[in-house]
């Protein structure tokens, strides 16, 4: 008998003292109303918390809101914590407040996708299932 694929499973963080959480809210909605699996930690998050979730939770993704300015400190941190555990593999996307040269530079370090605000929720979840 054939069984139904395992809807992806993606864990939507907020790291650091960025207390702005409704886009990642609405992404978290629009995500699962596609038919991924999403677990939200929540604000103020350290990355070695994200990490251990997304270990815990055994993730296909981790999308990560930065809304404050620190993603050329917090996001090379947790691509590093993932490096160290031993969790390349769950696919890093980030969303937030981002110009288009830092954009680059945190695809280069290892991040698969970069949204800003206004990304239409179908071009996230056509994303994250390519």
């Amino acid at each position: 008998m054939n069984q139904p694929p395992l809807a992806q499973r993606i864990l939507l963080a907020k790291v650091g003292l960025d207390g702005h959480d409704r886009g990642i809210k609405v992404v978290a909605r629009g995500l699962r109303d596609a038919g991924f699996h999403v677990i939200y930690s929540g604000l103020w998050q350290s990355i070695d918390a994200v990490v251990q979730a997304a270990a815990d939770e055994d993730v296909d993704w981790l999308g990560v809101s930065i809304l404050n300015g620190a993603h050329m400190t917090l996001v090379p941190a947790l691509l590093d914590a993932l490096r160290q555990r031993e969790l390349s593999q769950i696919g890093v996307i980030v969303g937030g407040i981002i110009p288009p040269a830092d954009q680059a530079k945190l695809i280069e370090l290892g991040v698969r996708g970069c949204f800003g605000p206004g990304t239409p929720l179908p071009s996230i979840v056509e994303f994250c299932n390519s």
